[in-house]
């Protein structure tokens, strides 16, 4: 691929990533509106969780075999195949008014927002030579940072004039917009579109779509009405004639689409995606699904890790034999090894903070659940600021260097917010903490995936950088469900220990020690993460001098 305007398609796919990180929140403040909407009660909070986690479940569980198409065809084609899927989920999300349907439309939603960043990075890895590529790298990071900030902003400005729907509505049309961009800042040479998919798209989405909107008009016609009254005592609006021939047409859409791209697939690995993607979906479902006040794995989560367990061995089984595995072979080495460890520990740092700082804002500073997420504000602005720092650092020292000394200032950070109490959050100094902290996490975004990339052949670049984003969202998924297992021990330690167990200060002193912990274990993770760095090389690459 040979853009005629690198930056600008870099802009563009920097703003779908943008978007696809904001969704990943979008929903925090629309939530109780979601669930309204699809007929669940607030009093079944907890079966609304599939709302986060199927979002989160299809962002994480396809980023490799993602990574690898975009190694083996056009990674704009890979770019415009992801947005198309992102309009897709979000347009059943918001058409939806049952929850399978819902959860299903977040699961798309988020296979198509998190192919994005791949794609994004291998772009960025074709388009600019290895020395000058910090700065763009830097940009991915901060957007990608940015969109989790503008995430809830987004959402609260969506409701204060249109319904929830309206959120996923907008998601549609900007990726429409972005796919447009993608065209014409990637200079064309995509070919001509195959008219029979097209039209059997269009027919599916007409047929699909009426059955879910369900029109009053036609639904209570006598002579137009038959075809969407349910099977037998179901109510799902699937579960109708109309439904049932718009999930054929899906089908058959599918598969005709699909013609010639099992052979891609076959050549992507695709059995080995499949046992690689169910290994980190039953992870993510064990500990995303998981109260974090009650339990450190979620309800099925004793019998969802040994199943990844089982399927991390029958990958490993199959990598052996494969002519073409999911990972080539020979990949995850040197410095993509510390990149992958310096990944999982910005993780767990950078959750750490997400969620315990506005617990610990709602214990000692104030009792309203925005006051509190603004205190964050003052973190989260400063990640994306230190992202774009750290990709022009590069220009003049090694990525170790970058890395390990912005983990060294989340450290040092962290390692303060541990003594943080009653009035710590009204000082100036707690938010010159925060921002020191977010910058310092930032630091490190652009130089991992600039080591990523470096140690990964051309051949390889879609694939090493779905591994990184991977390990970071594992050790955010992880590390939060473990650091909050060590606070919780904390916790009740201290409050077994109270002479009045129904002393509410006490109670609440006991609640800031837990967050207390929580912010140990995340400085530890940073403090790992900077010695980790000095894997990732200390010195800055020079360009290739190359003969007149």
């Amino acid at each position: 691929m040979r853009s005629p305007a690198p930056r600008a398609l870099l802009a563009t796919a920097a703003v779908a990533v943008s978007l696809a990180a904001a969704d990943t929140y979008v929903v925090v403040l629309a939530l109780t509106d979601m669930m309204r909407g699809v007929g669940v009660g607030i009093d079944s909070l907890q079966r609304a969780t599939p709302i986060i986690s199927g979002f989160l479940l299809g962002y994480v569980a396809v980023l490799p075999l993602i990574g690898r198409l975009a190694d083996l065809v056009d990674r704009q084609k890979v770019l415009l195949g992801c947005l198309a899927v992102f309009v897709v989920g979000s347009v059943l999300t918001a058409l939806a008014v049952e929850l399978p349907v819902l959860v299903a439309g977040r699961v798309v939603q988020g296979v198509g927002g998190g192919g994005l960043v791949p794609a994004t990075l291998a772009i960025v890895a074709q388009l600019w030579p290895a020395d000058r590529r910090g700065v763009p790298l830097g940009v991915v990071g901060a957007v990608q940072e940015l969109g989790s900030v503008l995430g809830p902003v987004l959402g609260a400005l969506v409701l204060v004039v249109a319904d929830w729907r309206a959120i996923f509505w907008l998601n549609a049309v900007l990726g429409v917009v972005l796919a447009a961009a993608v065209v014409v800042t990637g200079g064309g040479g995509l070919g001509r579109p195959r008219v029979v998919p097209v039209v059997l798209g269009a027919v599916t989405a007409a047929v699909l779509g009426l059955a879910l909107t369900a029109p009053d008009a036609l639904v209570t016609s006598v002579s137009l009405g038959l075809p969407f009254v349910p099977f037998g005592g179901a109510t799902s609006r699937l579960a109708t004639p109309i439904g049932l021939v718009g999930l054929g047409l899906l089908v058959v859409t599918l598969v005709v689409a699909g013609r010639g791209g099992w052979a891609l697939l076959r050549r992507a690995d695709l059995l080995g995606a499949v046992l690689v993607g169910g290994a980190l979906g039953c992870v993510v479902l064990t500990f995303a699904a998981a109260e974090p006040e009650r339990e450190v794995v979620g309800p099925l989560g004793y019998a969802l890790l040994p199943v990844a367990a089982l399927l991390v061995v029958a990958y490993v089984a199959h990598h052996r034999r494969s002519a073409s595995p999911l990972v080539p072979r020979g990949l995850v080495r040197g410095r993509l090894v510390g990149a992958l460890v310096v990944s999982v520990l910005v993780g767990v740092a950078l959750v750490a903070v997400v969620v315990d700082v506005p617990l610990l804002a709602r214990l000692v500073h104030t009792s309203s659940q925005t006051e509190a997420a603004l205190v964050l504000v003052r973190f989260l602005v400063a990640v994306p600021v230190g992202a774009l720092a750290g990709g022009w650092a590069l220009r003049v020292t090694g990525p170790g260097v970058v890395a390990g000394t912005g983990l060294a200032l989340a450290a040092i950070g962290l390692a303060v917010m541990t003594t943080w109490g009653r009035g710590s959050l009204e000082d100036v100094a707690s938010t010159l903490v925060l921002a020191l902290t977010g910058l310092g996490i930032g630091l490190a975004l652009a130089p991992v995936n600039d080591a990523a990339l470096a140690e990964a052949s051309v051949e390889s670049h879609g694939t090493a950088s779905a591994l990184v984003v991977v390990a970071r969202m594992v050790g955010m998924v992880v590390g939060v469900a473990l650091l909050t297992a060590i606070g919780l021990h904390q916790y009740y330690a201290e409050v077994g220990g109270l002479v009045d167990p129904t002393d509410t200060e006490a109670l609440r002193d006991a609640a800031v020690l837990q967050v207390a912990w929580v912010f140990r274990g995340a400085a530890i993770a940073a403090g790992l993460g900077a010695l980790a760095s000095l894997t990732l090389g200390v010195r800055r690459r020079e360009r290739p001098v190359t003969a007149e």
